[in-house]
């Protein structure tokens, strides 16, 4: 059945676009080019915020924790929670850094095949029935039958390079089981090869900078492995980047958990241009660890490797939200700029 479209206005500006009542605000605006500002994609971080000026729309979340009440007593919305029920006029302030290289698509997938990477990550591939070309790093939106709203899966897979175009339609995630996640849950024990789901990407802005000389320091943790196994395969694979160093660490809770080495080492020239280092953070003093593992923390290892040389690196990151906040903290007190770290919110 067809949904009605409807026309976005952007207050003050010529800018305006079309927006499907099954589609969001945001993703429509990023699907005709427009620079609507955002991270994570699922209500949690605020930055898709707007101000509903003319017009009448649905929230898909009310509760989202992206938006105070304040904002919501000032006809505020998320773009990625707000879908027109008719026409509307929004205020909002785009930025150019969010217009997409790739605007996303929406394409039905067939599940293929998964393949276990640790006790509760694994990575499984899609076929998708319309080309979806991204840049390594990003993600996508998955929307699973029985599954309220889409979920936020980082491809693994190497994405493409600058000039190139023709994305291909083979597409790898790799998900942590989460104990009581419907949708890893749904991924993991109910999905068999030939099933459809709808995939809808690429999002995100933690994505490869080729055009940055620096070397590459990558930071990952649980099933923020995928964009950091994606933006290491696209370093070693692009034209521009021959020669490049880049180091990875993989922050993991039990020895159990730690992975990643044996997808870089398929990669060309990893020998001489790669190193890679794990961090145990919980296994017990009385457990011996191999000489590849450290004990304590991603970011403590990272800090005591680098130190001051981190403000010479190119910085990517993805993992879990206090890892995260304790690798940004220890990257501002090390006077790094924060132009040159890259992550997304979702995780």
């Amino acid at each position: 059945m067809s949904q009605a479209v409807h026309t976005i206005q952007l207050a003050g500006t010529d800018q305006s676009f079309s927006c499907a009542e099954n589609d969001t605000l945001l993703r429509a605006a990023l699907r005709s080019g427009i620079a609507f500002p955002y991270e994570c994609n699922v209500g949690s971080c605020g930055n898709c915020k707007f101000e509903l000026l003319e017009g009448e729309m649905h929230s898909c979340w009310p509760e989202a924790p992206g938006l105070s009440d304040k904002d919501r007593a000032r006809n505020r919305g998320l773009g990625c929670q707000s879908r027109p029920t008719g026409p509307l006029q929004i205020k909002l302030r785009t930025s150019d850094k969010y217009a997409p290289q790739f605007p996303p698509v929406r394409t039905a997938a067939k599940f293929i095949a998964s393949r276990a990477i640790t006790h509760d990550l694994s990575e499984f591939t899609f076929q998708t029935e319309l080309p979806m070309p991204f840049l390594s790093g990003q993600y996508a939106l998955m929307q699973m039958d029985g599954i309220a709203g889409p979920r936020a899966y980082s491809m693994s897979n190497v994405g493409l390079f600058s000039g190139e175009s023709a994305g291909g339609k083979l597409i790898e995630f790799q998900v942590r089981r989460v104990p009581g996640g419907q949708g890893s849950a749904q991924l993991f024990d109910q999905l068999q090869p030939g099933a459809m789901v709808e995939i809808d990407g690429p999002y995100g802005m933690a994505y490869l900078r080729e055009n940055v000389e620096r070397d590459i320091l990558c930071i990952a943790g649980g099933s923020g492995l995928a964009p950091m196994i994606s933006i290491a395969r696209g370093a070693f694979s692009s034209p521009r980047m021959t020669g490049r160093k880049l180091h990875f660490f993989y922050g993991a809770r039990e020895l159990k958990d730690v992975c990643g080495l044996d997808m870089l080492e398929t990669l060309p020239n990893w020998a001489s241009l790669g190193t890679y280092q794990a961090v145990v953070s919980g296994a017990p003093e009385s457990d011996a660890l191999p000489d590849s593992c450290l004990r304590g923390f991603a970011h403590d290892a990272v800090a005591q490797t680098f130190g001051e040389r981190l403000q010479s690196m190119e910085i990517y990151f993805a993992g879990p939200a206090m890892m995260g906040q304790s690798l940004l903290k220890t990257l501002i007190d090390l006077k790094v700029p924060m132009d040159q770290v890259h992550f997304d919110q979702f995780y």
